[in-house]
């Protein structure tokens, strides 16, 4: 196949991390919470009061968790507390109420995030095998290999480019809708109408969800089509259209948000260091390495949230039955009780696993995938753009965003071939 670029300023609009929409989230704050999320452990894995308010944001931001004005709030602030969390779904879990999958229409009704226990890992299970390891080389050589192919190919011959958006943002939206049966021309629309208009999203998903019934591909919208989920009393049946668009909304939301930004921080990290770019270069098993360490040190997502469902004592804490708890995984993944030095970024310690992708029932279904969109386009820039560099004359990236953490702008220079 040939993947069509998407147009630049398009991509610019929707994928700006000091929108009006990411502003919401705290993509105007370009400060560096570290500090204050270490002073903050240091004084107890868990405090009273939402994350942002404790590192100094006084606004009422909104992401997962938030705001919640009539709940009272609480933050974890350590690897231990964080990962027990994670790991005991009965007492937090992901949705304040339980949800019902058979509800009318589309939306949040049957999205895996709110999603617990049996109910959780039964919808899960529909989709879980296409992103597994082993079904990895199936999106790589269906759609990421060519995407990357075709994004560098369209700047390759300028000696240099904005990687940030014209590269990392682009692969993922193209990845992921090119999986649903949605043409190149329609994958932007789809990306700018997910938290604007989801009808739209689900008017141009309903023809293709026909014809998959009809005649069925090897794509991600036809294995939705065909899979068969049992109730609780066994009873297999197809997924109704509408469950199928929930499906879809959640994937296709997930699979274009969140994977460019961190792969704009990978390569800003390894840029910042040319000394680190060149041994990677050298040795691309240093690759995957690099992709882990940032995801510790920086991951783009910094903190998840939970519903506290009983009373419970918690690390010293007493946390009542209704409260949000809210994990600053962005604290754990730098708990000195774990990594040694974890403010230094550096690609050569000992792997041990973070909570960037979350832990437990709800670790990020698209881990793989994204590490798959990460490794094959960074090894793409290596091997095709020569004396890849920072352009020292542009304004250098930042790290910004609270509560989704990005880069700004990566501008290069590197020398034609």
């Amino acid at each position: 196949m040939t993947t069509a670029i998407p147009d630049r300023e398009q991509l610019r609009e929707l994928f700006d991390l000091r929108s009006s929409y990411n502003a919401l989230t705290g993509g105007l704050y370009d400060g560096d919470p570290y500090p204050a999320w270490h002073r903050l452990r240091e004084t107890g894995p868990v405090h009273a009061g939402t994350v942002h308010e404790l590192t100094g944001i006084s606004e009422n931001l909104y992401f997962q968790g938030l705001p919640f004005p009539d709940r009272p709030h609480f933050s974890a602030f350590s690897y231990e507390s964080c990962f027990e969390a994670f790991r005991d779904p009965h007492v937090f879990a992901s949705s304040p109420e339980p949800v019902d999958p058979h509800a009318g229409g589309f939306g949040t009704s049957t999205s895996l995030i709110v999603m617990g226990g049996a109910q959780h890992k039964r919808y899960r299970g529909l989709v879980q095998p296409s992103f597994l390891p082993n079904n990895v080389r199936w999106w790589i050589e269906n759609w990421i290999e060519e995407c990357v192919k075709d994004l560098i190919h369209g700047f390759i011959d300028q000696g240099h480019a904005e990687l940030n958006v014209d590269f990392c943002a682009a692969i993922p939206v193209l990845t992921i809708t090119g999986s649903f049966g949605v043409p190149v021309e329609q994958a932007l629309e789809i990306r700018a109408c997910l938290s604007s208009d989801q009808q739209r999203v689900v008017d141009i998903l309903e023809p293709i969800v026909a014809a998959r019934r009809e005649n069925p591909t090897d794509d991600l919208i036809s294995v939705l089509v065909q899979a068969e989920l049992a109730d609780e009393n066994g009873v297999t049946q197809r997924l109704s259209d509408n469950e199928i668009y929930s499906f879809s909304l959640l994937l296709l939301t997930a699979g274009s948000g969140t994977t460019w930004k961190q792969m704009g921080l990978t390569l800003t990290a390894l840029l910042e260091r040319p000394d680190v770019l060149e041994q990677v270069r050298d040795d691309r098993k240093l690759l995957r390495a690099a992709i882990d360490e940032t995801l510790r040190w920086t991951p783009t997502d910094p903190m998840f949230s939970r519903f506290v469902t009983e009373d419970v004592e918690f690390f010293g804490v007493d946390l009542p039955k209704g409260a949000v708890l809210h994990l600053c995984v962005g604290s754990a993944n730098r708990d000195p009780e774990r990594w040694d030095d974890p403010d230094v970024f550096d690609i050569t310690r000992q792997a041990r696993p973070t909570l960037a992708f979350g832990q437990g029932s709800h670790m990020c279904l698209g881990m793989h995938v994204a590490r798959a969109e990460m490794t094959v386009g960074i090894n793409a820039l290596l091997d095709r753009l020569p004396n890849l560099r920072l352009d020292g004359d542009a304004e250098q990236p930042r790290y910004i965003g609270m509560y989704e953490r990005g880069a700004t702008a990566i501008p290069v220079l590197f020398d034609p071939k």
